[in-house]
This record gives C-alpha cells, structure tokens and sequence, in this order.
C-alpha cells in the first residue's frame, strides 16, 4: 500500500487540533514553519483545526479552520509565561470536539494537557525543544522560567503521545524525563516542502531577479560567501561563528540572516563581535564599507531567502543545541553545503562527507550545550568552513547531494503517514 493510499484510510471525521505558539503570518522559527507544513498537508485527510498565539485571525482564516488568540487584557504586563497559561486557557476550553489535540513547544503544551483533560481526549506532543536544555532561557524570563519547566514537565508526563523530531531528541527527551514510557516517544522527522525551496534558474527572468535581490542587500554574487540563518539565541551559537569568521579569507563574505534577539544582552555580545570582525577585516585592507560582513535583520520572504542561499557557497549551521534544524533542511534544498556542530538531530540530517561536514563538539552536560573547549570548538568549526570553501567543486556535489537527501528522506507525504500512524496507536490505546 503507497503512502498516498494509506492517507486516504484515515476517516475523514477525524478532528485534529494543532495548539502551536507561531503559525503564519506570525513565524519566528522553525516550530512555526513545522506547524505550517503540517497543517496543510494533514487537512486533506482529517477536519483540522489550528489554534495559535499573535491574535484573532481574519475571516478568510478562520473558515479554513486557523484561529487566533490573544494575552488577555489583565495579563499583558506580566511576566511572559503567566500571559502564555492565559491563552492557553483560551486554548483548552475550545478544543471541545476534537478527536486529538497535538500541541508544539512548551508555548501551546499547557493548553494540549488541560484541553485533553476538560474534554477527555488524547494529547500529542510535538517536541521541538526541551525547556532543561535551554537554561539560557532564564535570562529571558527570568522566574517565568520555572514555570515554563513546571507546565512543559506537566504536559509531557501527562501526555497519551510524544513526537520527537530526531532519535537524538527522542534520547534527551527520556533522560530529561526518565519518568516517560519509552513506547509513549515516537521519532518523526522533521520535513520540508520541496515546492517552496528550490534554487533560482540560472539564466532567464528569474535569475535576474535574484541577483537583484541579492545586490540589494549587500551581497556580491561574483564572490564566495558563508551563510547563516537564525535567530539571535544562545541555542544557535552565533558568537561562535563570529570568532571562527574571524580566520576566514577577507575576500569570502559572512551572510548573517539574524534578527529577534532574546534578550537585550545577547544582542550587545553579537553587535560587538560583528563590529570587532568587520574592525579587523578593515585594518587588513578591506575596502568594502561593511567589510564583507552583511548583517539583515528582518526575517526575508521565502523567494527572497532562497535567492541569498542560492548566491552563498556553504551554509554554516554552529548551534550548540538543535533537536533538528529545518535551516539545514532548507539549505540543502536550495543546493547548498551544510557545515553544522555534530549535536541534537543535526547528524541525522548532514551526511558527513556527503552532503556537508559535520563539526566535533564536546559540550559541558549541565543542560547549556556549551562546549568544553570553546576555543577548539571554534578552530573546527573554522577549518571545517575553509575545507568546504577551498574545493568549490566539492562544494558543489555536495549541494547537489543535499537536495537529493532532502527529496528522499525529508518529504512530507511521508511525515504525515507517520504522524497519522502516532494518531492511529494514541486513539487504539
């Protein structure tokens, strides 16, 4: 039976309700981009509902089953979690009628657990991140932090299912929360839809598009360049790259797609790397006003950031802590080389050799990923970048790889199956 014929057993009665932090147009990562992905392609075959943060959504949304939600008016000048329980109150009370309430990240996990006990349904968790391994998040929240570890460890031991999005994060999962049955923590891959990431043609009207945009934003297409894209979070590593780009050729440009900072503070540490890199390009000779370094901060429309991948020579992907990462995912659909930390789910996605190469790291197990040897961390992540940079040809199999990789074992009809399949056993049990 192919994947297209087992969808269409699903009975078409089936209510799914999605409770997610970030659905579009309001995405800021890549749960939010998961969220989106699957929602469409889930909606042929089951009545599915999308519940989000950000707001009411208009008329033409919500006929297609996406509503919105907004803080409550008594609690927007509270401390961020506490606003976050608010909606997912709002939440739990309107999943009257669903069959399956499946919630993404620790944002949406508390309304999945309470709807599922109101209303006596199921709760499947999608597990995105882990709130002990991004302590980090205290500085963001402060004692909003404990509170997001009290809800997200609530949902997940009360929850009929798990969906891990590597076997790497199935793994941190059970340690973090050793409580869990094992059979309960089902690994569903992250996907990618291949319509929507693809390279621009070489030649024609919309390669002349491309360019365009790309010279528009500071980029030299005629000259190598290292991309990354994310946000500004400790999890993502940023100020390793800095350093490490600090042993890059001048002439190679560092592309930073970088923007909602999560705190004021790590924004300052970034500024300050990136104008102490450009300083030191500067003071060797280089000519251009940013010294190669082209910093955009506002989250690019997708055509735009395929156009940007697809001018750059390797994308580099230095998180220290990353249960997937859809940014390889999109990289290597567009064609490119992925250099990327050997943590989380990240080897399940980079074929080391193959379709990139994967950076050593030895990380302190305290929960914040940092690497033992940061200094060495950042020298590999630095000849890891000059490797891939000092054989374009190789580069460019590589890219050519990626995209294969990405179509074979990344595509979403299949994720869906595997999704409907954690729906079949949650419901049987």
């Amino acid at each position: 039976m192919n994947a297209a014929t087992e969808l269409s057993s699903v009975p078409r009665r089936l209510r799914v309700d999605l409770l997610t932090r970030e659905f579009p147009p309001f995405v800021y990562g890549g749960a939010g981009v998961h969220v989106a992905e699957l929602s469409a392609v889930l909606r042929p075959h089951a009545d599915v509902r999308v519940r989000a943060f950000d707001g009411p959504r208009d008329a033409e949304a919500q006929s297609r089953g996406v509503f919105g939600y907004a803080v409550p008016e008594t609690l927007t000048d509270v401390n961020p979690a506490l606003a976050t329980l608010g909606v997912d109150l709002a939440m739990a009370n309107d999943v009257a009628g669903a069959d399956i309430v499946h919630s993404h990240t620790w944002y949406a996990n508390m309304a999945g657990h309470l709807g599922g006990l109101l209303h006596g349904v199921p709760h499947v968790i999608s597990a995105h991140s882990l709130e002990p391994l991004r302590p980090w998040k205290a500085e963001q929240l402060g004692g909003g932090y404990a509170v997001s570890s009290w809800a997200e460890r609530t949902a997940y031991l009360g929850a009929a299912g798990i969906i891990a999005v590597s076997g790497g994060m199935r793994r941190d999962i059970l340690r973090s929360y050793p409580e869990l049955d094992p059979a309960k923590v089902h690994v569903v891959h992250n996907g990618i839809d291949l319509s929507g990431w693809v390279r621009p043609a070489d030649s024609g009207p919309q390669a002349e598009a491309a360019e365009a945009t790309v010279r528009r934003l500071g980029i030299d297409p005629t000259r190598q360049s290292v991309v990354f894209v994310g946000r500004i979070t400790r999890q993502k590593g940023l100020p390793y790259l800095l350093r490490a780009a600090e042993s890059l050729p001048h002439d190679v440009q560092l592309v930073l797609c970088a923007g909602a900072p999560d705190t004021p503070e790590i924004m300052a540490e970034v500024k300050s790397l990136v104008e102490n890199l450009r300083a030191r390009r500067r003071g060797s000779g280089h000519a251009d006003g940013d010294a190669g370094v082209i910093w955009i901060e506002e989250m690019l429309p997708r055509t735009e950031l395929c156009a940007v991948l697809a001018a750059g020579t390797v994308f580099v992907c230095p998180s220290i802590y990353e249960p997937l990462g859809i940014v390889n995912l999109e990289a290597m659909a567009v064609g490119l080389p992925v250099v990327a930390s050997a943590t989380g789910g990240i080897p399940e996605v980079v074929d080391d050799g193959v379709t990139g190469v994967l950076v050593p790291i030895e990380q302190v197990d305290d929960g914040t990923g940092t690497p033992i040897d940061p200094p060495a961390y950042v020298a590999n992540l630095a000849a890891a970048m000059l490797d891939v940079l000092g054989d374009p040809q190789r580069a460019a199999d590589m890219g050519v790889a990626g995209r294969r990789r990405a179509e074979e074992h990344f595509a979403w009809t299949a994720i869906a199956e595997r999704t409907l399949d954690v729906y079949r056993q949650v419901l049987a049990a």
